[in-house]
């Protein structure tokens, strides 16, 4: 038979106790596996393969399993032939056969017993002991696997410790479990107020645990269950416990308010009932008090365990193996009030419940001319109202953070929102954090507010309180997917942490999963609310993240632009224009009213191009914007000046210059996906020929595709995302409810995998094709027998229903429906599929909040970038030998993006020149291909490497 293939190793060797076991082992390899001698000693016997790719070695070992122990461990494993996965209870080596047939039957004739995956019919795998007592895999897919860590004394070297991959965008790795160490027993928790997305953070701490070959556990209702201990309360859990969590509000393990546990005495119950439950780490899931609390438990434990242990509560063994535990946190809480994390699990959720009813509010407040005060929660933060504010075009809003006298806020309120209806405005919305404070620490009411509109300003008002409204429901597709990154790192953190550890706060900045040290990010949070006490207030807004600050003094800026003076002098004041490029995206128009009031508060004169660079061409498309026509816009879909896909060169790039040149623009703005990304290339490149696109360019990358180089993050794909889910969710349901089917659903993203990656993960689908790895027929023969296993098992009796989203573009010959055609044929009846197809219900109704919010702090930067930038080549307007080589004129033509955890500008230049791949439209980098394990590893997906 052909020699097997050990994952493209050179070698690998194996510990023998004794002369016995080695000659048994060596015809094991030889006479059943194919291998043939290369040289033979009494204690070193080398094997290779038949065509001389690697090698085996047999070698005598005084760690190896003596012959009693191997007999006890074969003993164990026959036993539990028909009820466990052997890959669950032991490490193994996998290797690779050309006819696993043929090799199942010969071990079967010579007495070694086999289990083969998926299934018996359609078998892929197969695993069986070597008379040494190593398991041993056997695979005729296209890559040999290994992925439980090891659990036998298997001498191997360096090569085979390898990790199971990525699993977060961080740039952390997951680790094996050391030689040695048990298995770990995680537990997680959720604590304090609930928040939508917790769920999902438990899924991945369970399934992610069990991937990792630890044992899982679940602390039911928080704290008390640690108090009060016992199976009911500490309950083991397996990998279909959690299905279904994704799309589920709240905590289903629970939680609770325990005054019990700040005492030591229910500290030291909770120590007693997790060694009871033999659990060595703990994931809490929570605010700033959980994780309080969990860092002084960390730090308590040694005296706690060392009270049981004299005290004969527990066994010496057991003090040994619970000496030190690990604590790792990650944040729940609806206010986002914990420092040094942008986001917190639940806080888009509960923004997003908060936008949609001010949406409904403000319809009805326009019609009857209304001013309406809607109180929102934040204690002591105020980061709910304040985004609420820029997200739905608020004219006032009142934040624990930002207070002013009694007299102060009333008088600057009525002027402000007097301001805006003297301009022409129907309607008033203000917002208040329930925290709302004077100067004085006074209280200010929803009520007092109303009655300062209606007393001074003689509005018709009415109050809305939302109450825990803005804790229920699902949780957004962002706080599903950062939950379940956070979740699968912190069970990393865990892994990899020692006793000297400092625990562990899995947060994120910008766009990457981090690590943050639990007790700094904790004491900052405290001293925000001690300040605020002290009335020491730029204290506390100093002690906020600098993104807090950013955007309540954008909204400041926004929120001024007709009723105070412009910030610059006159000689300062630029024209600067605005386009759409492309397809329709959510927060164009966010954008667009975001950049003109900012505009105007500074001075500038905005303009808007309409229906793209055709439209100028063509009909001289420009017009100035005006403050009272864009009331609104942050919460509309689509783009209200117009928008196509045709590049400057595709119409008339003369015609575009000369307009420029008419209307004396000192700056443009473009919003949109690839073809704004074309469109700032070719101007740029036009720049020695045509002296009007010599001013600072900026590119905000906007499109469902999420395609543009430069960025990790374009507006409208979070907006994509969240109508995507909500489809799949739906048809989930439907699925689900007819319990034999399979729904394959179609998704846009061009050759961009990105939407059908991230959907995925928040949908919970059992696999995703992308463009970027195409569909391979061995990988979906594979997909196909796993959802077969799926359907013909028990669990199949659960409410969650089956999903395999594929990419429009992830082949041009399976399409959707030839691939359910295949997979129903394939499936041999054991179910049926059906196809769904969402098409432009991906691009999105209304703007997500993040897409509204993040519009206008890109669009804020774009301004900013212009101003800043204007000199640099205003210098070089109309110079003779302008030339587009010079490194500090091109960074003057940049994109603004999201680049890991940082906002910043890259020259289009760069770019365009070594960062795109253009017969694809797409960078050459992909930041989010990482995200895909997790997506696999999360459902149980074998997934063949390339």
């Amino acid at each position: 038979m052909p020699g097997p293939l050990v994952n493209t190793s050179t070698g690998f060797s194996i510990g023998v106790a004794d002369t016995t076991l080695m000659t048994k082992a060596e015809d094991f390899y030889k006479n059943l596996v194919g291998m043939k001698a290369q040289s033979s000693a009494n204690s070193e016997k080398i094997l290779v393969s038949e065509d001389d790719k690697f090698s085996l070695t047999l070698k005598l070992s005084k760690d190896a399993l003596s012959p009693a122990e191997v007999d006890g461990l074969k003993s164990k494993m026959e036993t539990s032939y028909k009820n466990a996965d052997w890959r669950s209870l032991a490490s193994h080596i996998s290797l690779k056969t050309a006819n696993l047939n043929t090799l199942v039957q010969s071990f079967r004739a010579n007495g070694f017993p086999v289990q083969l995956f998926p299934n018996e019919l359609y078998p892929t795998e197969a695993y069986t002991f070597d008379p040494v007592g190593n398991l041993i895999g056997f695979t005729c897919g296209q890559n040999a696997m290994t992925l439980k860590p090891k659990a036998t004394k298997l001498e191997k070297p360096e090569v085979f410790q390898l990790p199971p991959g990525a699993l977060s965008v961080s740039p952390s790795q997951s680790a094996p479990i050391p030689e040695g160490q048990a298995k770990r027993n995680i537990a997680v928790m959720t604590s304090g107020g609930d928040a939508p997305g917790m769920n999902a953070c438990v899924r991945a701490v369970v399934r992610a645990a069990i991937y990792k070959g630890c044992n899982a556990f679940a602390v039911m209702e928080g704290y008390e269950g640690l108090v009060r201990g016992g199976p009911e309360y500490i309950k083991k859990m397996a990998w279909q416990d959690v299905e279904g969590y994704l799309t589920d509000g709240g905590t289903n393990i629970g939680t609770a308010r325990c005054m019990a546990f700040r005492e030591r005495a229910g500290r030291l119950k909770g120590c007693k009932h997790m060694i009871d439950a033999g659990i060595d780490a703990l994931i809490v899931c929570g605010g700033d008090g959980s994780l309080t609390g969990a860092d002084l438990f960390r730090a308590e434990w040694p005296s706690l365990i060392q009270d049981l242990k004299e005290s004969g509560d527990i066994t010496p063994e057991q003090y040994e193996r619970h000496k030190h535990l690990n604590i790792c946190g990650t944040v729940g809480s609806i206010d986002n009030d914990m420092a040094t994390t942008d986001a917190t699990i639940g806080a888009y959720s509960s923004l997003d419940r908060i936008c949609k009813a001010i949406d409904y509010i403000d319809a009805t407040a326009n019609s009857h001319s209304r001013a309406f005060v809607v109180e929102v929660m934040g204690r002591h933060c105020g980061w709910l109202a304040l985004m609420a504010g820029i997200a739905c075009n608020a004219d006032y809003i009142l934040i624990p953070e930002k207070p002013s006298s009694s007299k102060d806020w009333k008088e600057q309120m009525c002027e402000i929102v007097g301001k805006h209806r003297s301009s022409g405005k129907r309607k008033t919305i203000v917002i208040v954090a329930e925290g709302a404070i004077t100067n004085d620490l006074e209280h200010i009411s929803a009520k007092e507010v109303k009655d300062v509109l209606v007393d001074r300003l003689g509005l018709d008002t009415r109050v809305t309180t939302l109450g825990h409204v803005q804790r229920g429901g699902t949780a957004v597709a962002f706080d599903r997917v950062l939950a379940t990154l956070q979740g699968v790192e912190a069970v990393n953190a865990i892994l990899e942490s020692t006793p000297d550890t400092p625990s562990p706060l899995i947060g994120i900045e910008e766009n990457q999963i981090v690590r943050l040290p639990l007790v700094e990010a904790v004491r900052i949070t405290k001293s925000v609310a001690d300040a605020i006490e002290k009335k020491d207030f730029d204290g506390a807004m100093a002690l906020r993240d600098a993104d807090f600050t950013e955007h309540l003094n954008n909204f400041m800026a926004i929120n001024t632009a007709i009723h105070e003076k412009p910030t610059l002098p006159l000689e300062k004041r630029k024209r600067i224009a605005i386009i759409n490029v492309g397809a329709p995206a959510g927060g164009m128009n966010s954008a667009i009213y975001s950049m003109a009031t900012y505009c105007m508060s500074r001075g500038h004169t905005p303009y808007a191009i309409h229906n793209g660079f055709s439209g100028l061409a063509r009909h001289e498309s420009v017009r100035s914007i005006d403050w009272l026509n864009i009331q609104g816009w942050t919460s509309m879909g689509g783009s209200e000046v117009g928008t196509n896909r045709a590049t400057p060169e595709e119409t008339d790039l003369g015609m575009i210059a000369y307009y420029f040149e008419k209307y004396q623009f000192d700056g443009l703005i473009l919003v949109g996906g690839f073809e704004a990304f074309t469109s700032l290339h070719q101007l740029e490149r036009a720049r020695a020929m045509y002296p009007s696109f010599r001013i600072p360019m900026v590119l905000i990358p906007a499109t469902i595709s999420n395609n543009v180089p430069g960025t990790d993050y374009s507006l409208g794909s979070d907006t994509c995302l969240n109508s995507l889910m909500d489809y799949c969710d739906i048809v989930k349901q439907s699925a689900s409810a007819t319990r034999n089917r399979a729904f394959i659903i179609e998704v846009q993203g061009g050759n961009s995998g990105y939407i059908a990656t991230f959907a995925s993960l928040a949908c919970g689908a059992l696999a995703s094709y992308v463009p970027e790895e195409g569909i391979d027929l061995a990988q979906l023969e594979l997909d196909v027998e796993a959802l077969k296993k799926e359907f013909s098992t028990s669990e199949n009796l659960s409410k969650s229903g089956k999903l395999i989203l594929k990419s429009t573009n992830a082949s041009k010959s399976l399409t959707t429906q030839v691939l359910a055609d295949i997979m129903k044929l394939e499936g041999d009846h054991e179910f049926d599929t059906k196809t769904a197809i969402p098409g432009h219900v991906q691009q999105g109704g209304l703007p997500s909040p993040i897409d509204r919010t993040r519009a206008s702090r890109f669009a804020v930067k774009a301004v900013q970038f212009i101003e800043n930038t204007f000199e640099t080549i205003n210098s070089s307007r109309n110079s003779f030998d302008f030339s587009n080589e010079s490194p500090e004129l091109s960074e003057t033509a940049a994109v603004l993006g999201v680049n890991r955890s940082h906002l910043k500008f890259t020259s289009i230049r760069q770019l365009y020149d070594y960062e795109t791949e253009h017969g694809r439209r797409m960078p050459k980098k992909i930041s989010w291909l990482k995200t895909r394990t997790v997506c696999d590893q999360l459902v149980g997906r074998v997934k063949l490497q390339s």
